[in-house]
C-alpha cells in the first residue's frame, strides 16, 4: 500500500490528489492521509487550512485509517538515530525508512515505490500531465452557493468562451508577509505581468483580461480600464473555487507562482489555450531551462524580467 499525505491549500491538495490518481492508474493500492487537518494540528498553524477536495462534486478517494498510517509512521529508535546522523552529514532524509519525502522538483522513482508513506506537494506537471483528461473529469465544479452569483458566473463563462479571453491570477495577501516574501516574492513581478499581457495583446485582436486576486483594491488601482479588464471579485470563501472554473474557460492563462492559478490553467479544456507561468516558483529553487520545459511541456515560461525562457 501507498499512503499520500494531504496538506496545504486547495491547489496543493489537488496536486497530491493528482499523484494519488496517477499511482492508482499504475495499478497500485493508494490511500490518503487526512490527519493534517485535525483541529489539534491546525490550531498550531499560522495559516489554518481545511480539507477542500470535497468542494468538487462527488470526487472519489479512499482514506487511510489511523492504524494504517501508524503502521508506516511508527518506527524504531535505531531508525530515528540513522536519520539524525544522515541530516548531520547534510543529506536529506526522513527518520523513517517507510517515509518518502519530496526533496526536488521531480522524482521519477516515485512511480516504482511500494509500501511507502509519501509526503510532498508535487507541483511538477510531469507527474500527472498524461492523465490530465481524467483529472479534468474528476474535478467537477459545484454551483456557487448563491444562486444569483452562480448565474453571473455562467454568463461570464459563456462570454469567455466566445472572445479572446485571458485570465490573470495575481497572488498577494500572504505572499507579502516578510517571511513568505523572501521565498515567494519578486517572482511574479509587474514586469512579468506586463510582458505576459503584451504577449496576448500582440497575438490576438480585442483581447480581454480577467483579473483574479484576493487584493481587489490593488486590482482596481492597476486595472481600472473596463474596456480591457474585468475584475472578478465576487467568488469568496468556499466559493473561491469558482475562480478556477472561470479561469478554465479562458483562451489564455497567466499564472502567478501559485498552485491555485496552475489549476485554473490545468483544468482548461480548450484545445487552443496558451498558458504562461513564472519560470521559477520559489527564490530558493534552482531551475534548469531544459528540465523546466520537459517538466512543463507546452507551457510558456517567463522570468521576473518578462523574458520568455
Amino acid at each position: 500500500m501507498i499512503i499520500i499525505k494531504i496538506a496545504g491549500g486547495l491547489g496543493n491538495q489537488m496536486q497530491q490528489y493528482s499523484l494519488y490518481r496517477k499511482l492508482l492508474s499504475l495499478g497500485k493500492e493508494v490511500k490518503l492521509d487526512l490527519s493534517w487537518f485535525d483541529p489539534k494540528i491546525q490550531e498550531k498553524m499560522l495559516a489554518k487550512r481545511d480539507f477542500e477536495l470535497p468542494l468538487f462534486v462527488d470526487i472519489p478517494y479512499e482514506v487511510a485509517d489511523k492504524a494504517e498510517v501508524d503502521a508506516f509512521l511508527k518506527q524504531s529508535l535505531v531508525s530515528k538515530l540513522i536519520g539524525k546522523v544522515m541530516r548531520k552529514l547534510g543529506r536529506q532524509a526522513s527518520d523513517n525508512k517507510n517515509v518518502f519525502l519530496e526533496t526536488q522538483m521531480y522524482h521519477p522513482e516515485i512511480f516504482d515505490l511500494d509500501n511507502k508513506y509519501i509526503e510532498g506537494y508535487f507541483a511538477c506537471q510531469k507527474y500527472y500531465g498524461d492523465i490530465m483528461d481524467k483529472l479534468q473529469e474528476a474535478f467537477v465544479f459545484p454551483e456557487h452557493s448563491i444562486a444569483d452569483l452562480h448565474q453571473r458566473n455562467m454568463i461570464m463563462a459563456a462570454r469567455m468562451d466566445k472572445e479572446n479571453s485571458v485570465s490573470v491570477h495575481i497572488r498577494r495577501g500572504d505572499y507579502l508577509d516578510p517571511e513568505n516574501f523572501k521565498v515567494l516574492g519578486n517572482i511574479a513581478t509587474e514586469k512579468y505581468y506586463d510582458s505576459a499581457m503584451k504577449y496576448f495583446k500582440d497575438k490576438y485582436e480585442n483581447v480581454h483580461f480577467y483579473i483574479f486576486t484576493s487584493d481587489h483594491e490593488y486590482a482596481r488601482e492597476h486595472y481600472s480600464d473596463e474596456s480591457l479588464y474585468t475584475i472578478i471579485d465576487w467568488n469568496t470563501g468556499k466559493d473561491s473555487v469558482q475562480d478556477l472554473m472561470l479561469m478554465s474557460h479562458c483562451k489564455g492563462n497567466i499564472c502567478a507562482n501559485s498552485t491555485f492559478s496552475f489549476w485554473g490553467a490545468r483544468l482548461n479544456k480548450r484545445p487552443d489555450k496558451e498558458v504562461i507561468r513564472t519560470f521559477t516558483m520559489r527564490n530558493n529553487q534552482q531551475c534548469d531551462p531544459d528540465k523546466m520545459h520537459d517538466y512543463w511541456k507546452g507551457w510558456i515560461l517567463m522570468d521576473k524580467d518578462g523574458q520568455i525562457v
